[in-house]
């Protein structure tokens, strides 16, 4: 992970040469020195320094791994700036010394409480999407082996019991069908086509509401079921779901594929048994009709 943040870990290191240079040249080496400040100092910049290598060697480039970086790299200059002022004596009529210990600390504050509020908003996000997942991680259903979703033995039952829960209320069933998959599996063989259903249901995860639940129904079909919905508000987050994979840059090789995804929409509160209620929406998703998104 490192070798993607060499640019950053390079200039961090330059500007440390170039803070000493600029102490040895305009100042000149104390008599004395106060070692308790020293270490101090000087290990608040080292354990500065080595924060942001774990943040670098932790994370993929971005906003929030460049701002907790930065931050931690104004507090280490600043530390180092305060560190030299201990042993090399600056003269007083300049004050670009005191400048830049507050300029890189101060900076260095700011970016890293950038860095750890928008971090925050990352870790609700991943949470939220972890969420979408309890139902199924709470009752210890079998996982698709794939994509790790629900499969359709559970998806069944899952109609049932709303059905049975919450009976009169409105609920509402979604069948999504990934355009052309076959020409993925063809083209980029099996391996690719795993990834590419991976990567619409993640993408479905992160953009459909906490209490749905996701399944890989068979295929390349998967399947929402929206408790508390009608069909006619299940229209409108289905084609938000659409619209999200469609804007994907899914990259097979060289090669970036672009999907789509047909869906159909029937009400599950009707009564209807499960698998008359799959049999429909497959019939229905199968058609030239089916709306394409």
């Amino acid at each position: 992970m490192l070798r993607l943040h060499r640019i950053p870990l390079a200039a961090a290191v330059i500007a440390l040469a170039l803070i000493l240079a600029l102490y040895a040249g305009a100042g000149t080496s104390k008599d004395s020195w106060t070692w308790i400040d020293v270490i101090s100092e000087g290990g608040t910049a080292l354990m500065a320094g080595v924060w942001m290598v774990i943040v670098l060697a932790s994370r993929p480039s971005g906003l929030v791994t460049r701002l907790l970086a930065l931050g931690l790299a104004g507090i280490m200059l600043g530390a180092w700036a305060d560190c030299l002022d201990e042993l090399f004596r600056v003269p007083k009529d300049h004050i670009w010394d005191n400048w830049l210990e507050d300029v890189c600390t101060l900076g260095g504050m700011l970016a890293l409480t950038a860095g750890l509020y928008y971090w925050r908003h990352e870790q609700l996000a991943l949470t939220a999407h972890l969420q979408k997942r309890e139902r199924l991680f709470r009752d210890h259903r079998a996982f698709d082996r794939v994509t790790q979703l629900a499969n359709a033995g559970y998806l069944r039952e899952q109609l049932r019991i709303e059905s049975a829960r919450q009976p009169g209320q409105p609920c509402a069933l979604v069948l999504l069908d990934i355009e052309r998959f076959h020409e993925v599996n063809r083209q980029h063989g099996y391996a690719e086509g795993d990834r590419v259903l991976q990567a619409v249901g993640h993408m479905l995860l992160l953009n459909m509401r906490n209490g749905d639940l996701l399944c890989r129904y068979a295929g390349d079909r998967f399947a929402v079921l929206m408790p508390g919905t009608t069909a006619a508000d299940a229209h409108g987050l289905a084609r938000h779901l659409c619209f999200m994979v469609r804007h994907m840059h899914h990259h097979a090789g060289g090669d970036v594929v672009r999907l789509r995804l047909r869906q159909a929409i029937a009400p599950a509160d009707t009564g209807a048994a499960p698998e008359d209620l799959l049999a429909a929406l497959n019939r229905s998703i199968d058609t030239p009709a089916a709306v394409a998104a």
